[in-house]
């Protein structure tokens, strides 16, 4: 007998609409299968099998995020198929700062109703940002929860696993005065300083409408740009060059990311005019007159990663990383301080 309750049903819980929400993406989550995968959706827990070979000891690396308050940009816009992305981003993102190799992700989305379609929607972004990392769609959850959220709105978090050899782990303590620091363009705000973003331009149906010259599209378009996926480029610039220190920029911009993977006495040093800022951050500091402090205080303004190397790596690393479809360019070098990150 298929699960139905009528009684459920009437309380705002439609199981069948769960069923047919999993019929509907199981051809996004085909996409992500790569060697490993040894279940598929549906069961209680989704089965991988690493290849470990060439492993010495493996070490495995978690990530996990959300999208956060940029899915307000998202419902007013309607538009569902890239917010999944973002969340794949910012887990295997962080993950790749270790120097590991995502391996599966897993999903959750609560709604307010569960509409199939939509849901399906969504989970087509998440393929989308598994493919572009390299790693399994195994699992998920979608969990309809009438009265908790609005029904034409919904959360979305994950979860990556990585793995990475333990004699390759990123070294960041390795690092000294005089190293290069190497800046991965961003594709725009990303997933974070969306709850400022959305109070500068008091967001709106109409205004995200609005076309600006300077964007080459619409306020919503640009600012629902996914976020940009590093973790291809990056492991291949791995395997040619010391890699002593990845930074992901995410919420707390230049001054809280960077100094994370920095050891003790030595700081980060960048002059503000060699950050190739984007055309969306000088909107939102003008119109919102952000000072310039909390825009990198609080944006990537422009640089989703940031990496540094020795000196004499530095331009063969960005050759690499250009040559794998980034925009890479010097950004900085690190100095013997305690300041953690100076900008002048």
């Amino acid at each position: 007998m298929k699960s139905f309750s009528e009684s459920y049903k009437k309380a705002g819980v439609d199981v069948t609409a769960g069923y047919e929400a999993v019929r509907l993406m199981k051809e996004h989550i085909a996409r992500t299968n790569i060697s490993g995968v040894l279940s598929g959706i549906g069961g209680f827990g989704g089965l991988f099998e690493p290849d470990l070979t060439g492993i010495e000891k493996p070490v495995f690396v978690s990530g996990t995020d959300g999208v956060g308050t940029k899915l307000k940009i998202a419902f007013l816009m309607d538009k569902h198929d890239t917010v999944g992305i973002d969340c794949v981003a910012m887990c295997v993102n962080d993950i790749i700062c270790c120097g590991a190799k995502p391996q599966f992700f897993l999903d959750y989305i609560a709604v307010g109703k569960n509409y199939p379609e939509k849901v399906a929607t969504i989970v087509s972004g998440i393929a989308d940002g598994c493919v572009q990392s390299g790693c399994a769609l195994i699992g998920g959850e979608t969990a309809e929860m009438p009265d908790f959220y609005p029904i034409d709105e919904y959360d979305l978090a994950g979860f990556a696993v990585g793995v990475v050899d333990k004699k390759k782990i990123v070294d960041t303590s390795s690092q000294k005065a005089g190293d290069v620091l190497i800046a991965l363009k961003s594709s725009g705000v990303h997933s974070n300083g969306f709850s400022l973003v959305r109070k500068v331009f008091a967001i709106n149906e109409k205004n995200l409408a609005e076309h600006f010259d300077e964007l080459g599209s619409t306020l919503g378009e640009a600012l629902l740009t996914p976020t940009r996926i590093y973790v291809k480029p990056v492991l291949k610039l791995m395997e040619s060059v010391t890699v002593k220190s990845v930074s992901h920029i995410t919420g707390g911009g230049f001054y809280e990311n960077i100094p994370r993977s920095l050891p003790e006495g030595i700081s980060a040093h960048i002059a503000k005019k060699d950050v190739k800022q984007l055309p969306i951050f000088d909107l939102i500091a003008r119109t919102g007159h952000i000072p310039e402090r909390d825009m990198f205080n609080t944006f990537n303004m422009g640089v989703g990663m940031i990496i540094s190397v020795n000196a004499e790596d530095a331009d063969k690393a960005v050759d690499i990383l250009n040559g794998a479809g980034e925009q890479a360019y010097i950004l900085g070098e690190l100095v013997n301080s305690e300041e953690g990150v100076i900008l002048d």
